[in-house]
Parts: C-alpha cells; sequence; structure tokens
C-alpha cells in the first residue's frame, strides 16, 4: 500500500461554531464541495456523531473516483472531529478548529493509504500527481464553504 500524509489549513473569516457545524453536517457536503459526489449516513451515531458510518464518494480532476467509508470516533465541538476511512483509502482523518479574532482556522490531518491494486501500482511514478490533486479538492472545499457561509476565505490551501 502507498501511504501518504497530508496537512491542510484553511482559514474562513466566521465564527468557529458556523464552520464546524457545516463541516459536521458532511451528508450536505456535496451541495457546496465541489469534487464530493456523494456522502450517504450508512449507520447513526450518538447525539453528536460519535459511531456514525458514512460512504464517501469523491470525483477529482484526475480521471478517477475514490469511494471510503468513514466511522466517526470523536467528536469535541466545536474543536475537534475524528474518524477512521476503509475501503480505498484506509486510515485515519482529523479536522481541528479554532477561533481567533473572528476568523477560523480550520487544520486537516489526513493520513491514508490506497488499498486497490491500480492506485498502489501508480503510486510511485503519480504520487506527485496524487498530492496536487488532493490539494485541488481540498482548495475547493475551503471555496465551496467559504461561500456557503458568506464569509471571506482568508488562506485555504494545504
Amino acid at each position: 500500500m502507498a501511504s501518504y500524509r497530508f496537512l491542510t489549513t484553511w482559514v474562513i473569516g466566521a465564527p468557529r461554531e458556523r464552520v464546524f457545524e457545516a463541516i459536521h453536517d458532511a451528508e450536505r457536503w456535496p451541495s457546496w464541495w465541489k469534487g464530493v459526489e456523494s456522502v450517504v449516513e450508512l449507520e447513526p451515531g450518538d447525539d453528536e456523531g460519535v459511531g456514525s458510518l458514512g460512504r464517501y464518494v469523491w470525483k477529482s480532476r484526475l480521471p478517477y473516483r475514490l469511494e471510503f467509508e468513514v466511522r466517526t470516533t470523536a467528536v469535541d465541538r466545536p474543536r475537534t472531529m475524528e474518524g477512521v476511512a476503509t475501503g480505498e483509502l484506509a486510515g485515519s482523518g482529523r479536522w481541528r478548529l479554532s477561533e481567533r479574532d473572528g476568523a477560523t482556522e480550520v487544520v486537516y490531518e489526513w493520513d491514508v493509504a490506497t488499498t486497490s491494486r491500480r492506485m498502489n501500482a501508480l503510486g510511485p511514478l503519480a504520487r506527485p500527481l496524487f498530492t496536487w490533486n488532493h490539494d485541488v479538492v481540498m482548495r475547493q472545499g475551503a471555496e465551496g464553504l467559504s461561500r456557503l457561509l458568506g464569509a471571506p476565505l482568508l488562506a485555504g490551501g494545504p
């Protein structure tokens, strides 16, 4: 398996609670995050979503789709959310949010490995393309969140 570690930071000119709610409501991502084709809740979790299981389908600039499931393992509203992925990507992700002067810094850590033979075979040569593609998708997320909240995007790249 090819492993990847991504770190993305967004700064949105909106209160942390609003940013957290938008990110926490993953089933709405396809309405504002280009590249997210679908998010379907397969199993509900507790009141905060801990234990929930969702299926995510992503389409990006490169000619492939990724499908994986994420089990939410921790939610500390409005500071953090964590989950474990299985499927075409396997690993963990964590959202961390902090607020300063009315702006919210969102840090996303995504430590995953590809599980498909095709992606693993391409991994050594295509790693720069996969990294570029991830960065594009995350930038689209920052831009979409900014539009959704009607708030300025103060920083939005990996």
